[in-house]
């Protein structure tokens, strides 16, 4: 292993824990708070107000990358054709969109990541089924998370499930380490390639494993705000996502209610 990727120890891993638990439970308020008329910026409101209640702060709000803005939202809301990074904004939501809902909090000086996409009242057929792939694609790369699997594994395994199924993995954005930094090493594609095939999962790794898959290809582009990241395409997109540890018999799911 890196040594840039640390090993958690247990009880840092319990810190993880509640970090991941707050997190969560602002995806539990989302499926409640999201329906026809709801704007973005509510969706984000609420999730701040869930995060600070905790002790905890919003990991996204004023997050630098190099060469963007400060991302102004404490989730990314990122609605139909928009696969990652959408900024929170006062647009309603209508009845067949769907919206993915990022979210990150930092507890205690450790960090929880989880995502999920939801339907805004009835959607089309293509959009369900787009939705339940892409769930079902971090569900089999979890499975995948445990001591002395190589990395690859995860990648290839959403990949397979999801082309399979007819959509595309999103290539330019990957899942990432994840501890007393929101991103720190490794990566973790979404799809096949033998540049992580040498890393081999360890207990103590804690891994933010996040699907990006699309309705038509996998190719994507990135709005003038410099953070809202679309389809190349204008196809549906859609996002899941959760923190895993890998415990000495398997994995551990940090960021469940």
């Amino acid at each position: 292993m890196d040594k840039a990727t640390p090993l958690r120890t247990p009880q840092e891993l319990m810190m993880m824990r509640e970090a991941g638990r707050i997190v969560a439970r602002v995806l539990e308020a989302m499926k409640q708070l999201v329906a026809p008329g709801v704007t973005t910026l509510e969706l984000d409101a609420a999730a701040e107000d869930i995060i600070r209640s905790h002790g905890a702060s919003p990991a996204f709000k004023g997050y630098r990358a190099h060469g963007r803005p400060p991302f102004p939202g404490t989730i990314c809301a990122s609605v139909n054709d928009a696969v990652v990074h959408g900024i929170p904004d006062d647009r309603e939501l209508h009845d067949g969109e769907i919206v993915s809902v990022d979210v990150g909090c930092e507890y205690q000086g450790f960090y929880g990541d989880t995502a999920l996409t939801l339907p805004v009242g009835r959607v089309p057929k293509e959009a369900t089924n787009l939705m339940q792939v892409c769930a079902e694609a971090l569900d089999r790369a979890i499975d995948q998370v445990k001591p002395g699997n190589a990395l690859s594994t995860i990648g290839q395994t959403v990949q397979e499930h999801v082309e399979a199924n007819g959509f595309a993995v999103v290539r330019d954005f990957v899942g990432h380490g994840i501890g007393t930094q929101m991103h720190q090493p490794p990566e973790v594609p979404n799809y096949a390639t033998q540049r992580t095939s040498d890393i081999i999962m360890q207990p103590g790794l804690v891994l933010a494993i996040e699907p990006m898959i699309n309705a038509g290809r996998y190719a994507v582009r990135v709005d003038p705000d410099l953070w809202t990241v679309r389809t190349a395409d204008g196809s549906l997109s859609a996002h899941f996502e959760h923190s895993i540890a890998v415990t000495p018999d398997g994995h551990q799911v940090l960021t469940l209610p």
